[in-house]
């Protein structure tokens, strides 16, 4: 049974970061991808964060048409990025699949060592500019160490994953001419300073996104994530943006073609 009448569907959208290779997903990724689609979200990437997630990554991309790959080390997994997984990365990068490197950065919320963290971001990056892919950045109370890593290294292309920092922070980002991308949280009825940030991010350069199976959306939280729900967080933003829905979506559709398939 379909979700909506067909006359009444959502404009089509596109997830820019969801983990269906995260086992609470990856059991049952038809019923997920089926799922998406009564939702109108026709278009994903599917996120890597250590060696089991990039090879699931990948075999999700090559089975699914409009499913896409990003591969790299989270900063929790850092750890196991050793030469040889550098040299395995290397060579997945180059699969036509692949729409980007990550997700990749700093995490100063947990215990990983931030000298191994940082090597790891440092060798994020040198693969991305070799390769000419954007770089997704995740950043956990660490931004203004990511911020000047980022800026000094000279990255031009990067989608700040999942955002939830300030508006100042946002516009930052924004003047170095990166994609914000938004995820549930900006639907979280506490997460004001997240609304107030997309205000001032340019619309060219606002992505949407799930996490899944993190961070649902409001009326969901606390429940497994997944992709279809890109829907509430576009309805969320449209909402604070004072946009028509449908064209929020067709917008961040066309961002989304533009920062990782290099088309409008």
């Amino acid at each position: 049974m379909a979700i909506y009448h067909p006359n009444e569907q959502p404009a089509p959208t596109y997830d820019a970061h969801t983990h269906l290779n995260d086992d609470a997903l990856y059991f049952d990724v038809p019923a997920y991808l089926g799922r998406a689609h009564e939702f109108q979200v026709l278009e994903m990437n599917v996120v890597g964060y250590n060696r089991v997630g990039n090879a699931r990554a990948l075999e999700i991309a090559h089975e699914n048409e409009g499913v896409w790959a990003v591969l790299g080390y989270q900063p929790e997994d850092t750890p196991d990025f050793d030469d040889q997984a550098r040299a395995e990365l290397a060579e997945q990068l180059k699969d036509p699949s692949v729409v980007g490197i990550g997700e990749t950065g700093l995490d100063y919320h947990w215990d990983t060592d931030r000298d191994v963290q940082m090597k790891a971001f440092l060798a994020h990056i040198e693969l991305a500019k070799q390769l000419d892919l954007p770089v997704i950045i995740h950043n956990r109370d660490a931004f203004d160490v990511v911020y000047r890593v980022l800026k000094e290294q000279g990255v031009e292309k990067a989608i700040i994953h999942s955002f939830s920092g300030t508006p100042e922070q946002a516009k930052a980002w924004a003047d170095l001419g990166y994609y914000v991308s938004f995820s549930g949280v900006v639907t979280f009825k506490k997460a004001q300073d997240v609304r107030e940030a997309a205000k001032v991010v340019p619309l060219e350069q606002i992505l949407v996104e799930t996490d899944a199976p993190y961070l649902a959306p409001t009326p969901f939280r606390g429940k497994t994530n997944e992709p279809g729900w890109t829907k509430y967080v576009v309805d969320s933003l449209a909402e604070t943006l004072e946009m028509d829905r449908d064209e929020l979506a067709a917008k961040t559709v066309q961002n989304a073609h533009r920062a990782f398939l290099n088309h409008d």
